[in-house]
């Protein structure tokens, strides 16, 4: 019976390695980024790249190699609003975002669109942004949004004979919290791959620290 045991003990499958430990991510010099996995079921996420800033936390479970991470609580996508629309000589159109307490924010992406023709790209400074004088195409919309942290487009209609000095407002909810719902995470030796669901940029992290 001894002898039995100890033969089925040998051909059992071993455990699967924990996981748990920190990783961190192999990228180029201003990219910084780390992942910990804790072995009460937490993790935690920060990314540095340039002017993008993120982070998350929440709960990981594994299922062979593929392991799941669930941002908690789950972030509520920021959202643009309209605010006060006025009239002015100085510039054909003119369009500000603020935060919530009044302050303008800079980098806001947005387009415009005409009567006709393609639209205009360009993006805020703290202070607003401005259509070149020299356009003389009738606005019609503009839409706004946050390239960098993958915030989508909203569109607002423009109206430019009653008001063309435009206010809008970022309410910001969870920017900057990654939403690890659309994240593929595969374990590998000694290392997390990281890939967006369906494809897209991928990311490797070395383990660190067990």
């Amino acid at each position: 019976m001894v002898v039995l045991a100890s033969m089925l003990l040998l051909l059992a499958p071993a455990p699967a390695a924990s996981v748990a430990g920190i990783y961190r991510l192999q990228g180029g010099p201003d990219t910084a980024s780390e992942i910990r996995l804790t072995r009460d079921g937490r993790f935690g996420f920060w990314l540095m790249e340039g002017a993008l800033d993120l982070h998350a936390q929440g709960s990981w479970s594994r299922e062979g190699k593929r392991l799941h991470l669930v941002t908690l609580p789950k972030p509520v996508p920021p959202a643009f609003s309209a605010a006060t629309a006025t009239k002015t000589t100085d510039a054909p159109l003119t369009v500000r975002v603020t935060w919530p307490d009044g302050r303008g924010i800079a980098l806001i992406d947005l387009r415009v669109g005409f009567d006709a023709g393609a639209p205009l790209e360009g993006y805020t400074q703290d202070d607003g942004w401005s259509l070149p004088p020299e356009e003389t195409r009738t606005p019609r919309w503009v839409e706004l949004g946050l390239d960098m942290y993958g915030v989508a487009y909203t569109r607002f209609p423009i109206d430019a004979a009653k008001a063309n000095a435009l206010t809008f407002v970022l309410t910001p909810n969870g920017l900057g919290v990654m939403d690890f719902s659309d994240i593929e995470v595969k374990a590998v030796p000694g290392a997390l791959l990281l890939r967006r669901a369906g494809g897209g940029e991928a990311g490797r992290y070395v383990r660190t620290k067990p």
